[in-house]
């Protein structure tokens, strides 16, 4: 019985909204296509990136989340682009998979400040393959023997695959050193019950996300190069009963970076919720046009031998700038780079 009572209930937690939380990356300021469709093209120029996090490595426990993107210019106000992500645990066997193209329109508000609109929209698919688990009428307990099959109803009825499509919009105003945005997902709540006939409604994600960039130029020293900037960043996110604030700082050398993240529940639903969930420290280096990171999340709450969460980071961003926009100046900032672009 306590077999039987075990799996009904892995059953029924898959089959609801507990599976509908989007993974969340700690460097989301180096791949902000994630979080918001409005980044597309911000770079003016091609830019691609892979991100690989591994998410409690101990054991059984572990979650790897891949994602990917590569983007560019069209013209001068509008970006295209195409995102991957890929999400796997270990211990279920469930995964998660997604891939969209995406769209970015600009319109100058004034000589100092932008305004995009992005779009996004894909199919999305989520697998779980119900044949692994061991239920109680497939164990023999004369002799300890497992059979193939089960014909518990609390498996039948229920599919490995779910297919669904969705959108998701954005909207950021950024200037020369500072951008403010905000984002929603899966605007068409698409059905992601793994119950045949049934309807379970994946939940919209709201983001807001903000950065500043203060100059070091005008007072360099031995300690601090030219060209070093320090970045104020944050991001909120909320889905259903989740939400999560990340908000740190990161000193970006001409050649190197580091930074620290603290990811926090600023709402904390339960009595036993913890404000900062987990401290985050940020390494970066540049080498021509790539730009390499990892990131170690070190956990502060109740959950024991997690052995932390890891991400490894490598983004590109080509030298070659847009020939047939405006003639005024924009500090690049992504991926740690340190100049002016045309925009």
């Amino acid at each position: 019985m306590k077999y039987k009572l075990f799996f009904t209930i892995l059953i029924i937690t898959f089959s609801t909204k507990v599976l509908a939380q989007d993974p969340v990356f700690t460097q989301f300021y180096l791949v902000p296509e994630k979080i918001n469709p409005a980044f597309t093209g911000i770079s003016n120029t091609w830019s691609a990136g892979l991100i690989h996090r591994r998410q409690w490595p101990d054991g059984n426990r572990k979650i790897d989340t891949q994602y990917g993107y590569f983007n560019n210019i069209v013209s001068e106000q509008i970006g295209v682009g195409v995102t991957v992500l890929n999400h796997n645990e270990v211990f279920t066997d469930y995964n998660y998979f997604q891939i969209n193209g995406a769209f970015s329109y600009r319109i100058e508000l004034n000589y100092d400040w932008r305004m995009r609109f992005g779009l996004e929209t894909g199919f999305g698919r989520k697998d779980y393959n119900f044949s692994n688990l061991l239920l109680e009428d497939q164990i023999n307990i004369n002799d300890g023997s497992i059979s193939q099959g089960s014909i518990d109803p609390g498996v039948l009825g229920y599919s490995n695959k779910i297919n669904f499509f969705d959108i998701g919009v954005g909207l950021v105003i950024d200037q020369e050193n500072a951008w403010i945005g905000a984002a929603v997902k899966h605007l068409t709540r698409p059905d992601i019950s793994f119950i045949e006939n049934n309807n379970v409604p994946l939940d919209m994600m709201l983001s807001v996300h903000a950065g500043y960039y203060f100059e070091f130029i005008d007072s360099p020293s031995k300690l601090i190069p030219e060209g070093t900037d320090l970045l104020f960043t944050a991001n909120y996110m909320r889905q259903s009963q989740y939400n999560r604030l990340d908000i740190g700082a990161v000193m970006d050398f001409p050649r190197l970076s580091l930074g620290i993240i603290a990811a926090t529940n600023p709402e904390r639903r339960s009595d036993n919720a913890h404000l900062i969930t987990s401290i985050n420290s940020i390494l970066g280096f540049k080498l021509g046009e790539f730009t390499f990171g990892y990131s170690y999340d070190l956990n502060t709450s109740k959950i024991q031998r997690t052995q932390g969460v890891h991400e490894l980071s490598l983004t590109w961003q080509s030298s070659q700038r847009c020939d047939k926009c405006d003639n005024y100046k924009v500090k690049l900032k992504r991926n740690g780079e340190a100049g002016y672009q045309k925009m």
